[in-house]
């Protein structure tokens, strides 16, 4: 009796003293840094897998940094023949810091690696604000180990720095309805449209919810709260615009052309290939008719000399005034940039089929949703959490944020025909804060209802496990991580019966229990993001979640050149602008990077495009710009062909029958197999005169 009347103070004290220190200042710097550092070594990790990473945009950090020319205009290689087909504020950043720290792979990489701890940290702010640092730490953590934001973080793809504008503009925003301040609504707005110029209308896709924020929770009369939106509105457009306007008002003749325009315009970039035909698709289209490739698949394989990168080098012929009269494009709903195939599941650029459910199968599920089911309990509790009323409750604006940010883009990418997986890292903030949200009015709820919270962690918890091990399972055989969180899992359904219903007073016991069941549902997305970091994707154009079978090579993300063809070229074209003419720059990039000279990429990103016509290459060759072609001998029938075949030779020793199509890298099919009859393509360099 002694002793259980002694063991019942000890146990309060130990409960009084962990509670003390798991709401103290210390308990929440110390699980910070933790988490920092967790999502620091994720990123910065095996950074030598990744080479140059998206060549196509290595490529224009090169071409930007040898003339203001080529920075402004963001030109997709040294001779500004055409630009990169995105705005250019995430490429200017990735051009300030190769300028400080050369072209190489953390150069390129260190803007987005910066965006991404940057962003774990403001929503651990914007959440715990709110909610509590437990719900900013939980959000904090699910944000750091999301394995799309870091296969999206570990890349240049400018995502990142995108989700970080994003978030900055909802702190406006959050604000804004706090105060009905229109200083930080306009400042929110500013935010958007400089999101707007780092990927045009991918920045609009949590929009609607920053405009529903502050339209339902500013404390102000309708009238002045509508005319501060129409001025936001305005703001947003002219921020949006600028760049856009300043490129499409500047003659054709002085500038690039505007790659995947049609047009030759950026406003058809926009509305266009960066906008209705993301929804809808590029289907019945052929690559290749003007550029005579049809591009595809490119997957560097094999390390090429390291790059011999030369700045300072003029910006060449600008080109542009005859855009195409009828646009070829893509005989498959994605872009050709795309060669990794995901286990078990099918579609174009493994984004499974439209529908609903798309975010929650195979193949996308493995990519953000791995805490859905967290998060949509945490819109929920959010919903619950507070009575209704106007203007909104901060629980009730920051479900009209986060839930809203969610269910838009949720619904773009449930219905879209035309984006690839790593598009999905703008789902990872919404998902995290609505999962840090989850935890943390779970965690309150048990102060009020024991019970109840206790039941809601263990089902959460044990269902959330059961559909990661059934989304793991898709791409895996082996799920050999699962024991661990299943003991987890064990480990709380035995300290929440403890804590809650045989010794309530044993609070201490509840926490854990919690704590566990919190953990047992996190370990999952930590490995996966873990084999993400290990295993990066094989096309680094495309970065995306470990897929369950990309395990090597590492030189995966190293130039692949056909070292005989560019010596032969850098010895024979020291008179000339160009070092030669390509399809697309799926086949120039690499030789930009490794020689920083101008590569002509005659049908721009994917060869859709027709940067030169005929004639323009004529005067090229006339005026020795130009020299050497490397085509398809096949039975391409564009008008650039036929120019080709009439003013162009064929040099011997560099016919190549290959799989690659149309990527001059000296990869020879195996054997006496045709081109056409090993289902690959016959391709040369040619001199013209």
């Amino acid at each position: 009796m002694g002793s259980s009347v002694q063991t019942k103070p000890a146990l309060s004290v130990i409960h009084a003293r962990a509670t003390l220190f798991l709401h103290s200042l210390a308990f929440e710097r110390v699980a910070l840094g933790i988490i920092f550092l967790l999502a620091a070594g994720l990123r910065l990790a095996n950074l030598s897998a990744l080479g140059y990473v998206n060549h196509y945009y290595t490529a224009a950090v090169t071409s930007m940094l040898q003339s203001w020319h080529n920075f402004f205009f963001v030109a997709a290689e040294p001779g500004a023949s055409v630009t990169v087909d995105k705005p250019p504020l995430g490429l200017w950043l990735q051009a300030l810091s190769a300028k400080v720290l050369g072209v190489n792979t953390l150069s390129v990489l260190l803007p987005q690696i910066l965006a991404g701890m940057l962003s774990i940290a403001l929503l651990y702010f914007l959440v715990r604000r709110s909610f509590g640092s437990l719900a900013g730490l939980t959000a904090a953590l699910a944000l750091a180990i999301t394995p799309v934001v870091v296969a999206a973080d570990r890349n240049n793809t400018i995502d990142s720095t995108l989700i970080l504008i994003l978030l900055l503009s909802a702190w406006a925003f959050i604000r804004a309805a706090e105060s009905a301040k229109l200083r930080y609504l306009l400042l929110g707005a500013a935010l958007v449209g400089m999101g707007f110029n780092v990927k045009m209308l991918a920045a609009c896709l949590p929009l609607p919810a920053f405009v529903a924020l502050y339209f339902w929770g500013a404390p102000e009369k309708l009238g002045p709260k509508l005319g501060k939106l129409a001025l936001a509105g305005l703001v947003l457009l002219g921020v949006s615009l600028s760049w856009v306007t300043l490129v499409d008002l500047t003659p054709t003749d002085q500038r690039p052309y505007i790659g995947s325009s049609g047009d030759n315009t950026e406003t058809s970039l926009i509305l266009g290939y960066n906008g209705v035909e993301r929804l809808t698709g590029l289907f019945g289209r052929q690559i290749g008719n003007r550029s005579g490739f049809p591009t595809g698949n490119f997957s560097p394989s094999a390390p090429g000399p390291q790059p011999g990168f030369q700045a300072g080098r003029p910006a060449g012929r600008s080109f542009g005034a005859n855009p195409p009269a009828n646009r070829p494009g893509l005989g498959i709903p994605g872009s050709g940039r795309n060669t990794t195939q995901a286990p078990v599941v099918s579609g174009a650029s493994n984004v499974g089929q439209v529908g609903w459910l798309r975010l929650f199968l195979p193949p996308l599920s493995k990519e953000a949703s791995w805490l859905l089911p967290l998060a949509l309990l945490g819109a929920v509790l959010a919903a619950m959490g507070a009575r209704l009323r106007w203007p909104l409750a901060p629980q009730h604006q920051a479900l009209v944020l986060w839930g809203g940010w969610l269910v838009t883009a949720g619904i773009f990418f449930s219905i879209a025909n035309f984006f690839h997986e790593y598009y999905l890292s703008i789902l990872g903030a919404p998902l995290a804060a609505l999962a840090g949200i989850g935890a943390g009015q779970l965690w309150r709820l048990s102060r009020q209802r024991a019970h109840l919270a206790a039941a809601l962690m263990l089902v959460l918890s044990g269902g959330t496990l059961a559909y990661q091990v059934y989304t793991a399972q898709a791409f895996v055989r082996d799920v050999w991580w699962l024991p661990l969180a299943a003991a987890f899992l064990f480990a709380s359904v035995i300290l929440l019966f403890i804590g809650t219903w045989w010794q309530p007073q044993v609070r201490f016991a509840a926490a854990a229990g919690a704590a566990c069941a919190l953990l047992a549902v996190l370990i999952t997305p930590g490995v996966w993001s873990y084999l993400t970091m290990q295993y990066p994707s094989t096309n680094q154009s495309l970065p995306a979640a470990f897929d369950g079978q990309t395990y090597g090579p590492p030189n995966r993300g190293q130039l692949q050149i056909d070292s005989d063809l560019l010596a032969y070229l850098q010895t024979n074209t020291t008179d000339n602008t160009y070092l030669m003419a390509v399809p697309s720059s799926m086949q120039g990039s690499d030789y930009v990077i490794a020689t920083g000279r101008p590569v002509l990429y005659l049908g721009g990103f994917m060869g859709i495009d027709q940067v030169v016509t005929p004639q323009q290459l004529s005067a090229m060759v006339a005026g020795g710009e130009l020299r050497y072609v490397y085509w398809n001998t096949g039975s391409d029938r564009s008008e650039v062909s036929a120019w080709v075949a009439a003013n162009c030779t064929l040099v011997p020793g560099f016919e190549t029958s290959t799989r690659n199509q149309g990527a001059p890298d000296g990869t020879a099919l195996p054997g006496n197999g045709t081109a056409q009859g090993m289902g690959g393509f016959q391709v040369g360099l040619y001199q013209c005169n």
